[in-house]
């Protein structure tokens, strides 16, 4: 199959955009692996350094250099139930890799933080941040200067994004990423959420409410909606980071150990003394970058990744841009539905056919990019192969061809809609992204008087009493950026907005900050850049603006532009208490951080002055 023309534009325009820093990139990580593995150069003190707690075999092996040696990075804790399966992985990965010809060592841990635990708490505002201190912890282990390969232990929200793009830091190593799987399906997503609106009417007690989310988050293993935590997964799957087939299989199964075990011997084959060097650097590049967002608008994935692909993509010299979102939204067709888009959590979808099937209907459609490089070869047409176990040996066998339930998974040939599941807004209040995917379409259309807000406290407050019974509104929740106090999900605002929705009344929220990826039902206009907390439009917002939020269009619009322009932008008061739980370390980040239409970055990019390029091929 040719590859669709607007993939086909999309991808040439991205290459041409990209050209100035992916050349630098690409300098300077073939220098490094130019000069052969690192540890030969070491003196012998720091070499000695190196080795020093290593034992028998493994510590002549590192001493002699001869066999490939692999740093382990993890973002093991015990606390998160998707990280805590890690625990158990640095044995079985490094009895797997010395099998396969290897050594390997934990070079260092970085931190996991969730974001479930930190709704609607001032921890929250140190989530995003925490993506690139993620990145720099994985820097720090690999700085070392000891390894020819790594593995990437970790599956959560800003996890997986910070984790890569430190990766490609050292974009000489070939990495692969290991995944945990998700925790086996519990109370159902649509009853979880109907009790959380319950409890926001007041109608039910927080016993009732706490029954309901443990039930819901019962076991060790990722959350299984389709948030950003498996929205990572399956777009590490698909960028060729992950074994095929690997990303949603529970943990404590035989088949997850085998898939670990075979991860480990994959990452050694992919090294210089492997025989098969596969770069990560090399393999990230501007057809996988597309592939990737094929892959998010297809499966209705997170809103954050309109953030994380944007930085993943800078950290690899590639300019990608909402804009390119925007107009590969418009052709990929919308294949799964999983909550919150739909009512099958993802236990569902890989059962149902899965990544594997994703891949193969969008490969077929001219979607996907098949001529990539991948951590299991040339090609992503590896990967819909499903992977068995068969007398206890490990294999993979072709995937159905055909979805095993179409009320979760449907062929290109036959979408849930023709478009795909994020939509690009633009107007006077500045340029936002919503999840369309999980909006119904009746509710896809506001027009009605805003309700400022500068804090999502005050919003809910309201909400609690009865201030905004009866009405149509547009809640205006400002001050979120990454610069004013690190955009943190305002996830907590779903419930309330849900119960004013399914009142009749027509309601829809826009921010400057985030929505939790499996937020959903209401118009949400999120990642509004320029932020108000940097001079943006929605600091001149006030109570009775006429705001149109139209989904359909693309339309981020205020009755009456020329006045909002007079105005004097309101103040925050957000800076002046920016202190507690450790927010005041974090100070340097909020201003250095880039714009959300940049990735929200503290790091530069590779090409500066591609930064900021004007979107194309759509119209504002």
């Amino acid at each position: 199959m040719s590859t669709h023309p607007v993939v086909a534009e999309v991808t040439a325009r991205i290459t041409a955009r990209s050209a100035p820093g992916r050349t630098e990139y690409l300098a300077r990580i073939r220098a490094a692996a130019g000069r052969g593995p690192a540890r030969g150069r070491l003196g012998c003190a720091n070499l000695a350094h190196g080795f020093a707690a290593a034992e028998g075999a493994e510590k002549e092996s590192l001493r002699r250099g001869g066999k490939p040696n692999l740093a382990i990075v993890t973002s093991y804790n015990d606390l998160l139930s998707a990280h805590q399966p890690y625990g158990d992985y640095p044995p079985l990965l490094k009895d797997a890799v010395i099998r396969a010809g290897g050594i390997a060592q934990v070079a260092g841990g970085v931190p996991a933080m969730c974001d479930g635990i930190t709704q609607g708490r001032d921890g929250m505002q140190l989530s995003l941040f925490s993506r690139d201190v993620i990145a720099m912890s994985t820097a720090i282990a690999l700085s070392h200067d000891m390894f020819d390969g790594a593995l990437m232990l970790g599956v959560c929200d800003k996890i997986v994004p910070g984790l890569l793009i430190g990766a490609l830091a050292f974009g000489h190593l070939p990495t692969v990423f290991v995944p945990a799987g998700p925790m086996a399906s519990g109370l159902p997503n649509g009853e979880k959420s109907r009790v959380r609106q319950l409890h926001a009417e007041g109608k039910v007690g927080r016993d009732e409410l706490l029954a309901a989310e443990a039930a819901s988050y019962h076991s060790r293993g990722t959350c299984t909606f389709y948030g950003t935590a498996n929205s990572n997964q399956l777009l590490m799957e698909v960028l060729g980071l992950h074994l095929p087939g690997s990303s949603f299989v529970n943990p404590g199964t035989p088949l997850r150990e085998e898939l670990t075990r075979a991860a480990a011997a994959r990452a050694v084959a992919i090294t210089e003394q492997g025989g098969e060097p596969t770069p990560i650097g090399e393999l990230v590049d501007e057809k996988a970058i597309v592939n990737a967002c094929v892959a998010l608008l297809a499966s209705g994935g997170s809103t954050n990744h309109t953030l994380h692909l944007v930085a993943i993509a800078r950290a690899a010299g590639i300019t990608l841009t909402w804009g390119d979102l925007a107009d590969l939204s418009a052709v990929v067709p919308l294949l799964a539905r999983i909550y919150p888009n739909g009512s099958a959590d993802v236990n569902h979808f890989h059962a149902a056919g899965g990544v594997g099937f994703l891949i193969r209907t969008l490969l077929e459609s001219g979607l996907l990019h098949d001529d990539v490089r991948t951590v299991m070869g040339n090609g992503l047409s590896r990967y819909p192969a499903e992977p068995r176990l068969r007398d206890g040996v490990l294999t993979w066998e072709a995937g159905p061809r055909d979805s095993l339930d179409r009320a979760v998974l449907r062929p290109a040939t036959d979408p849930f809609a023709a478009d795909g599941g994020v939509k690009v807004l633009h107007g006077p209040l500045g340029t936002g992204v919503v999840k369309v995917s999980a909006v119904e379409p009746e509710h896809r259309v506001v027009i009605a008087p805003a309700l400022v807000f500068d804090d999502q406290a005050d919003f809910l407050t309201a909400f609690q009493d009865g201030r905004l019974d009866g009405r149509d509104l547009v809640a205006v929740i400002r001050f979120q950026g990454p610069a004013a106090n690190g955009m943190p999900e305002l996830h907590k605002l779903t419930p309330a907005l849900g119960v004013l929705q399914d009142r009749g009344q027509r309601v829809a929220i826009v921010t400057d900050g985030r929505m939790s990826g499996a937020s959903g039902k209401v118009a949400a206009a999120i990642h509004v850049t320029p932020e108000a907390a940097l001079g943006g439009p929605l600091a001149r917002v006030r109570d009775g603006d006429v705001i149109t939020v139209d989904a359909e269009r693309g339309v981020l619009a205020v009755a009456d532009a020329e006045a909002l322009r007079d105005r004097q932008p309101a103040d925050s008061a957000v800076s002046s208490s920016w202190a507690g739980t450790g927010r005041e370390l974090f100070g340097a980040f909020r201003a250095a951080v880039g714009p959300a239409d940049a990735g929200a970055s503290v790091f530069p990019s590779y090409d500066a002055a591609a930064a900021r390029v004007p979107e194309v091929g759509h119209v504002r």
